[in-house]
């Protein structure tokens, strides 16, 4: 996924909630190899689906928390 705002092609941070927040389903496959590949990767996803949580209709942070967990157990 090209991020509108990122020049590089690593995980960080804002690339994980762009990538969440506006990907499309080949995106999210990407994100999920990265993820099982790098378990820091994982991390970082809970990290910011935790920011995302409390607002009621963030349900892709909510899927991503869930995913996330499952796989870091």
């Amino acid at each position: 996924m090209l991020h509108r705002h990122l020049n590089h092609e690593q995980w960080t941070l804002a690339a994980i909630d762009n990538c969440i927040a506006r990907g499309q389903r080949l995106d999210w496959v990407d994100l999920r190899r990265a993820a099982l590949a790098d378990r820091a990767i994982l991390e970082k996803v809970m990290r910011i689906c935790q920011a995302h949580i409390v607002d009621c209709y963030a349900q892709r942070y909510d899927f991503w928390k869930h995913y996330a967990e499952r796989h870091l157990a």
